[in-house]
């Protein structure tokens, strides 16, 4: 229990000191930025996400074109990879209901005008429109569809993430091994991060790679979620 990444340290006050440093990060106008992985859409904490962002904790939003399609899957379908979120179990014919909803948003021709055409009426991606959050959605090699918005060209988007990351004061690193590191790469050492995942060897990992700074909390993503959002 000693140590500082550990499944079995208190999780109640490392959180309830990360909302009131949000809370003074806000007032101060002090930049919050998200990264975030589809972890947080399976869980059903998207709606905690949104949350924060309504309430004017996120300033930055960092995914891949995973958190962004399973998001508006959800807000369409109410599914996340075919699966429902409310039941947890697959939906009857609806096996490609993510290719459907990438197709609606590739038709629109961007996420911000399928929000403008009512396409998307809720979710992450909506409350980031809504409210003119940045977010920079890096793509992959294996991603589906993508998304129009996603940028495909890993150097412009690594590119992109470096500029957005600039005058940040807070990160938050919520589910994703692979985006946490590559964010964690290109933070200044003065920069504060907070890493939540279910496996420890993340947490391992990004500070493996450098970034010494972030405070690792193992626990599931939904209860760091609502936890924060509860405290705020």
């Amino acid at each position: 229990m000693s140590s500082e990444i550990s499944c079995e340290n208190s999780k109640a006050s490392l959180i309830a000191d990360l909302a009131a440093e949000m809370k003074e990060f806000k007032e101060d106008g002090g930049k919050i930025a998200v990264v975030g992985g589809p972890a947080i859409i399976h869980t059903g904490s998207a709606k905690y996400l949104s949350a924060l962002i309504e309430k004017g904790y996120v300033n930055l939003l960092l995914a891949g074109n995973a958190l962004a399609v399973h998001d508006i899957e959800t807000a369409i379908y109410g599914t996340s990879l075919d699966i429902a979120i409310d039941k947890e179990r697959a939906v009857e014919n609806g096996h490609g209901f993510h290719l459907k909803a990438i197709n609606k948003v590739r038709k629109a021709g961007s996420i911000k005008k399928a929000v403008e055409e009512k396409i998307v009426d809720k979710g992450i991606m909506y409350s980031a429109i809504k409210n003119e959050i940045d977010y920079v959605l890096a793509g992959s090699i294996r991603d589906d569809g993508p998304l129009p918005d996603v940028i495909t060209d890993t150097v412009k988007a690594q590119e992109m993430m470096r500029e957005k990351l600039a005058d940040t004061e807070l990160v938050l690193m919520l589910a994703t091994m692979l985006h946490s590191i590559a964010t964690g790469n290109l933070l200044a050492a003065d920069i504060k991060s907070v890493c939540v995942d279910i496996n420890s060897d993340t947490v391992t990992k990004l500070a493996d790679r450098g970034t010494a700074q972030a405070v690792g909390l193992v626990t599931d993503v939904e209860l760091f979620l609502s936890s924060l959002v509860n405290q705020l």
